[in-house]
């Protein structure tokens, strides 16, 4: 059995991950470490709450003593770190909470791994690995044509993505300076279920129900590439497992769509499934947010190469299953959004904090 620890596994990304990891592998224990700030909720995982390969600890990546808890208690073989605060508007009003998560955190997540892997020595212990969840946006903005790849060099322009940039730089100097077994993967805009109603897709259908209007920043050709977030689960597992020590992997979909196609494929769809009178005119374009990147685009070559991993899902699949995984679960999106999620939290766990 390998052993898991999974910090952020109650957010979007990470609720997926442990959910794909159940499903797919038998020898595997997952600590979900999760601090539950407004993104994280349990009922992401719901469908493998009683399982006894996976258990919960309330905590923030910050928090030293907590951390050390964790590592103290148990063997762990690896850390998948996907714990970040990930809204680039939150960012723009308040990059202090991004510093102290994305960057401290990071950084006390690497000390603790380090002190729990390393032997007499100097060494590490055989079959450690520290994973850095990344995204593209710590490559900055691209032009019309070409794609970042590994080497692209860095240029963040948003808090958020320079907190992540400096994340990444931490992870490398442990690798660099200590020999610790790494591996930090940079992922193009994911999308799927569970995904918190800020971001563009969830948003956009929330609204689309609600009859709201469907804000569109500047122009709405902003460029990103998008991958479904199992397509993106299955890329981790692969890298933790089988990547090369040290190395980085761009995981990309190979979707590029601007925001205005992607919402307009979203009205399409619920007004043809779902609502009638939904339609263009709940688009509402508002002013353009403060450094906001152009376009995004990955190039997979090296992880194709590496690892054989390869994006299965065709956004005009994955998109319909994505509208559909919300229309199928209101409740979940009515609860998120009015924060009644945390109840289901004192039901749980009986108010620990």
């Amino acid at each position: 059995m390998k052993r898991y620890l999974v910090t952020g596994g109650a957010g979007f990304i990470g609720s997926n991950f442990i959910i794909y990891m159940l499903k797919n592998h038998e020898d595997v224990e997952i600590i979900n470490f999760d601090a539950l700030t407004y993104a994280g909720n349990l009922n992401n995982l719901k469908s493998v709450e009683n399982d006894k390969r996976y258990s919960f600890v309330r905590g923030d990546i910050t928090d030293e003593m907590a951390v050390k808890k964790v590592f103290d208690e148990n063997e762990i073989d690896y850390v998948v770190n996907f714990a970040a605060e990930t809204h680039v508007d939150r960012s723009v009003t308040d990059p202090l909470v991004f510093v102290r998560t994305n960057v401290l955190g990071t950084a006390n997540m690497l000390n603790n791994a380090k002190q729990a892997w390393t032997l007499p020595d100097g060494s590490f212990k055989d079959g450690v690995k520290y994973l850095q969840v990344s995204t593209d946006e710590v490559y900055g903005s691209l032009g019309p044509d070409g794609f970042f790849t590994e080497t692209t060099p860095l240029d963040p322009h948003s808090p958020y993505s320079a907190s992540k940039t400096s994340a990444d730089m931490l992870v490398k100097a442990y690798h660099d300076t200590y020999k610790m077994p790494i591996n930090i993967t940079r992922c193009s805009n994911n999308y799927g279920p569970f995904q918190f109603p800020e971001k563009l897709i969830p948003l956009m259908i929330n609204n689309c129900l609600n009859h709201r209007d469907l804000p569109v920043y500047g122009d709405g050709l902003q460029i990103r590439d998008w991958l479904y977030v199992d397509d993106h689960c299955k890329a981790i597992d692969m890298v933790i497992t089988s990547g090369k020590d040290g190395e980085f992997y761009n995981v990309g979909g190979h979707n590029e769509r601007t925001n205005l196609t992607i919402i307009g494929t979203i009205i399409d769809y619920v007004k043809e499934k779902v609502d009638p009178t939904v339609s263009e005119a709940l688009i509402k374009h508002v002013a353009d947010r403060k450094g906001h990147d152009r376009r995004y685009g990955i190039d997979p070559q090296k992880i194709k190469d590496d690892l054989g991993w390869y994006p299965e899902t065709p956004f005009e699949k994955g998109i319909k299953l994505t509208i559909d995984w919300y229309l199928d679960n209101k409740d979940w999106l009515a609860n998120v959004v009015n924060g009644d999620y945390e109840a289901y939290y004192d039901k749980m766990y009986g108010n620990r904090k």
